[in-house]
């Protein structure tokens, strides 16, 4: 009788147990169960300085970024989740003056790149948003910025992407 008591106890609470829906994921995402698919439109460029390669780049980066760290389905269009936007700056100025007179120039440089982001969560529509992300990299004044592009855009990209991954679906 003793058995059966604690079989009973082990189905009720196993039973119980299993009706929990509980998304856990290695990389902070906490994504609705009812989230399924995700759709990323082209960013297009319509900053003053155009970066011939930018909108491909962001666009690719967004899609690998959800196809790697989550389980969701890229789709064209009305996905889910939603995303769309425009680069809206990239720009490069002096940040670091050296000397004292009239002939002070920059030893650095700031290359910055601004998107802005529509993102549409058809599931939980409290967490939609329109943000602007914006992440720089500084370069000695002693290069010009065609030398430096190659390698500092990634890099950019790269922490634009975090924030926008961070801001959409890590709720922390």
């Amino acid at each position: 009788m003793k058995n059966l008591a604690h079989l009973i106890i082990v189905i009720v609470l196993a039973a119980g147990l299993s009706a929990c829906k509980v998304h856990y994921s290695f990389t902070g995402a906490a994504i609705n169960p009812d989230v399924k698919t995700i759709s990323i439109a082209y960013f297009p460029n319509r900053a003053p300085i155009v970066y011939p390669s930018l909108s491909q780049d962001i666009t690719e980066k967004l899609k690998d970024k959800f196809i790697s760290q989550t389980s969701l389905n890229m789709v064209n269009s009305d996905g889910d989740l939603s995303f769309e936007g425009e680069i809206t700056g990239y720009e490069t100025k002096p940040i670091a003056i050296t000397g004292n007179n009239i002939a002070d120039k920059a030893s650095l440089n700031r290359l910055t790149v601004t998107i802005n982001v529509r993102f549409v969560n058809s599931k939980v529509p409290k967490d939609n948003f329109e943000t602007k992300f914006q992440a720089y990299e500084d370069y000695s004044s002693d290069k010009g910025l065609d030398e430096v592009e190659g390698e500092l855009v990634p890099l950019i990209l790269e922490k634009i992407i975090e924030d926008i991954f961070n801001r959409s679906v890590v709720n922390w």
